[in-house]
């Protein structure tokens, strides 16, 4: 850094004008007063990766601060960023490209270029100007009489002049050069640069982003009404004289810190200058020629506010791709910065080596990828040539056909004046006098008028037709939207109708129960209960409408209001029924038709995480038997052969399976509440003999098994294929279930029974303690759900639900679903202090789950954490226990065996032994 004693380091930066005065604008006697403000646009080197290069910025001194601000355009309120010149040095190179220079921090070392050489020496040389005034100036503003200011004042020019004398030894003054640099460079548009986002700033994006808003609006301002054009001087009409400006302050002086004098934008004279004007003029936005009138017509003032939208969508274009290339370049810049972190963190030199080699083999692979980038560059560039020579060579096909087409037209207009002629002078026939000719033509032009009448009316009629579909498919779309409102409304009243009915039957059963044996209450209730069970909306409905929701079956054929014959599980049945079918209607517009929609757009299974979820909220069903499909393919892909099951049915027809008579006694048990294997007419049990009949010959070890004929019902019910089906249930037992869970031990269930006990004590404490209390063996209720997959237990549609998530992600599926059904009845459980109406209450209980959406959330986020790994381990534990207890029961069994048969045939005393009987008959 300069002294205020010592020359300034001029010598460095004048060698390549020193020796060529001429060059440089040539000497001007004394050193030429400068203009108030040091300003113009320079190019400034920076930049990462793709956005390095030469970039446009306008540089502004500040002379409170010495520091040289920059920013993008002059109309830019905030600027970029700042070079402190107060400790910088400034260097030229003599071999470097034509005007570039560099100034010098002890931070960071800036290289800028100017558009001529003697742009580049008059910025130098102002510049150092501008450093000493800074470092010859005052530090505080002195508080001694007038006299004493103005005597300092006076030593400060006579030392400025000083160094103006000094510098000329060096460099001659260069001139100001014209229209690059202060307010004739401001009133010029920023130059152009090869990319339209070359000149924007990464670094400063908030800068940016701030000063493009400002610019915006600052049009949109200057483009109001009743503006004029603008005043030469009215940017410098408002910049304060340069003897008011503050200089900088003492250190000493609080308050007064010259750092203050500049916030996020910057105060100095020449922004202040410049921002009324950006208001009114910028080089984004066109401005009307200096004598328009004011009086404009409305056609001129449309083109003008057309091509200002058009300007503004390009920029609006330009801001995007900013936008997309500022996204790319911190994504780079993240990148690197991990790179650096993971460089620098490295413990030992061992890691920073194969870090380093890592970027080396990063580098190689983009280097190959350039290298394969350029060849499709230099193939797509061939390509387009090719294309290029196809384009003319079609233009020359299509400028030759167009010359037939024209020549051909051209005959055809000859013949046809020719064809005219014979016509009116056939030979025979007097010629047609210059009259006839003329009524002939101007009744030619009167049909020609009406032709284009009838042209007009038909461009009317179509214009009417267009404009009446329009406002029919608008009526039609209202209409639709209020026949779905009108669905959705009355969706909502039978759901509440519902809702109501089951709170009439809730009410009555309750009361029922706290009656006791009054004779004439309780006859009263039962004939209550009697008309509520045997209601039918028809009757009730005077205008016909049909209010009841609650039909007999629903979609798969199962009856919705089950027949108990005991009469409190009859209303009961039918309060669950009513209970369904309102969760049903209320959840049909807000989750069904949602998810309908979803699995519609899903048109590829994958297994994913969205799938996935997908499967747990249920699949709707018309896409069921795709999914479910899809799924069994999944499991059975490594199994299934083409004809496997045509040749498992005629191996079932030629030989008699031994299961075949269970099978035959099981079929007439299966679900005696669905309507499709109740009715005498149905085939589906026929469907199901030959699938049960053709898996006991597909798997000999098991054959057939008490409960597979419920499993491959349900798949009948959803797939209707009887291949499918069988496909199905051979995904179920052979790939889904552990090996040995149908085997005639039925070890692998028992196993699990003593898993989901473990589970019910970590996850329902409360409940199993109180079942515990009772003496009440829940492997009594739940065995039959492990084994059918709750088929015997849950209503159709939150069975379904299970099915889809267990086909797709297996047994877990039930341990989840089992623990949810004992968490959604967990208080009424609580609530029951004796064994018997506990074990009356777990063999139906699960009917009474009508609420799908509660009971999934319960199984798979209440129930969370549930790691297969537990599983797993629990399973294999419980299997060595199990295991060791039936070695122990073989071994107690064969000792008592051997006991008995060690023993010799006693006969008890008075009785006679049959060989005795024998011998005397």
């Amino acid at each position: 850094m300069e002294g205020a004693q010592e020359k300034p380091p001029a010598s460095s930066s004048c060698a390549p004008g020193s020796g060529e005065p001429e060059e440089s604008g040539g000497c001007a006697g004394p050193l030429e007063t400068a203009p108030k403000k040091l300003c113009g646009y320079l190019c400034k080197f920076g930049g990462k990766g793709p956005m390095r290069g030469w970039k446009s910025r306008w540089f502004f001194y500040d002379e409170r601060k010495c520091h040289l601000y920059y920013s993008r355009t002059a109309q830019d309120a905030n600027p970029l960023d700042s070079i402190d010149l107060s400790s910088a040095v400034f260097d030229c190179k003599a071999d470097g490209e034509e005007g570039t220079f560099e100034i010098k921090t002890p931070s960071r070392i800036i290289t800028l270029k100017a558009a001529t050489r003697h742009v580049m020496l008059y910025w130098l040389q102002q510049l150092q100007t501008k450093r000493w005034e800074f470092h010859n100036s005052p530090s505080a503003p002195p508080a001694a009489p007038d006299a004493a200011l103005a005597g300092k004042q006076a030593a400060l020019r006579l030392e400025l002049e000083e160094e103006a004398a000094e510098l000329e030894e060096f460099l001659c003054p260069v001139q100001t050069p014209p229209g690059h640099v202060g307010v004739e460079a401001a009133l010029q548009p920023a130059p152009a640069m090869p990319l339209a986002l070359q000149h924007i700033s990464l670094k400063h994006l908030g800068t940016e982003i701030q000063n493009t808003m400002c610019n915006i609006r600052g049009n949109r301002q200057a483009q109001g009404p009743g503006h004029g054009p603008p005043e030469e001087g009215s940017a410098l009409s408002r910049e304060p004289p340069r003897d008011e400006q503050p200089s900088p302050s003492d250190p000493s002086a609080p308050g007064k810190d010259p750092a203050d004098s500049l916030k996020p934008t910057p105060k100095s004279s020449l922004t202040a200058n410049f921002i009324q004007k950006a208001k009114r003029q910028n080089n984004t936005f066109p401005l009307f020629a200096e004598g328009l009138t004011r009086n404009r017509t409305a056609q001129e003032k449309t083109l003008a506010l057309e091509q200002q939208v058009l300007i503004l969508t390009k920029e609006l274009k330009s801001q995007k791709d900013l936008v997309r290339i500022l996204h790319k370049a911190l994504e780079a810049a993240q990148q690197e910065k991990r790179a650096t972190s993971a460089y620098l963190a490295a413990a030992n030199d061992r890691d920073r080596l194969e870090l380093v080699r890592h970027k080396v083999r990063q580098i190689a692979e983009l280097s190959r990828r350039v290298e394969a980038l350029e060849e499709e560059r230099a193939s797509l560039a061939q390509t387009a040539n090719l294309r290029e020579q196809q384009v003319q060579e079609l233009q020359q096909h299509v400028q030759l056909l167009m010359d037939k087409n024209q020549a051909k037209q051209e005959v055809i207009c000859k013949l046809s004046e020719k064809v005219t002629r014979d016509f009116m002078h056939a030979p025979g026939q007097p010629l047609v006098s210059p009259d006839a000719a003329d009524r002939d033509f101007l009744s030619q032009q009167e049909k020609m008028e009406h032709l284009k009448d009838d042209m007009e009316a038909y461009r009317t009629q179509n214009r009417f037709l267009n404009s009446e579909i329009h406002q029919v498919t608008k009526i039609w779309r209202k209409a639709a939207e209020k026949e779905k409102a009108l669905l959705t409304k009355c969706a909502y009243l039978q759901a509440k109708n519902c809702q109501v009915e089951s709170k009439y039957l809730a009410g009555l059963r309750r009361l029922q129960e706290a009656v006791g044996n009054e004779a004439e209450c309780s006859e009263l209730l039962t004939q209550l209960i009697q008309e509520a069970l045997q209601w039918e909306a028809s009757e009730a409905s005077a205008d016909g409408a049909e209010l009841s929701p609650v039909s007999e079956y629903d979609e798969y054929g199962f009856l919705t209001v089950p027949n108990y014959e005991v009469e409190d599980l009859q209303l009961l049945a039918k309060i669950q029924a009513l209970e369904v079918r309102s969760h049903h209607l209320l959840a049909h517009e807000v989750l069904e038709q949602p998810l309908r929609e979803r699995w519609a757009a899903l048109r590829e299974l994958a297994p994913s995480v969205e799938l996935k979820q997908l499967l747990r909220v249920g699949v709707s069903r018309e896409h069921r038997p795709r999914v479910w499909r899809w799924l069994v393919h999944l499991r059975v892909q490594h199994l299934q052969a083409p004809s496997r099951y045509q040749e498992l049915l005629s191996q079932s027809q030629t030989c008699r399976h031994p299961a075949a008579r269970q099978i035959e006694l099981d079929l007439n048990r299966t679900f005696p509440n669905n309507k499709h294997f109740t009715c005498p007419t149905s085939n589906f049990p026929d469907k199901l003999r030959r699938v049960l009949l053709a898996f006991s010959w597909q798997n000999p070890s098991i054959g057939y098994c008490q409960g597979l004929n419920r499993l491959a019902a349900i798949a009948l019910l959803v797939l209707e294929e009887e291949e499918s089906a069988f496909w199905c249930l051979v995904a179920i037992v052979e790939t889904i279930m552990p090996a040995d869970y149908y085997s005639k031990t039925l070890t692998a269930s028992q196993v699990d029974q003593r898993v989901l006990q473990d589970l019910l004590s970590e996850k329902l404490p409360r409940l199993m303690a109180h079942l515990g209390q009772h003496r009440v063996d829940l492997s009594f209720i739940t065995f039959n759900w492990f084994l059918v997959v709750f088929a015997d237990s849950l209503i159709s549609s939150i069975l379904l639900q299970v099915w889809d998530a267990f086909l797709y992600e297996g047994t877990k599926v039930v341990f989840r679903y089992a623990l949810a059904i004992f968490k959604y009845n967990e208080e009424k459980i609580l609530r029951l202090q004796d064994s018997l109406e506990i074990y009356q209450y777990l063999h139906f209980f699960t009917k009474t789950i009508c609420n799908s959406r509660k009971l999934m959330n319960i199984a798979f986020s209440d129930m969370n954490p549930f790691p297969m790994k537990q599983l797993r381990q629990l399973r294999t534990a419980h299997r060595e226990r199990l295991e060791a207890e039936l070695r122990e029961l073989e071994q107690l069994k064969a000792e008592y065996l051997e006991t008995r048969a060690s023993r010799d045939p006693v006969v008890p005393e008075g009785c006679t032994s049959e060989d005795e009987g024998d011998g005397e008959a």
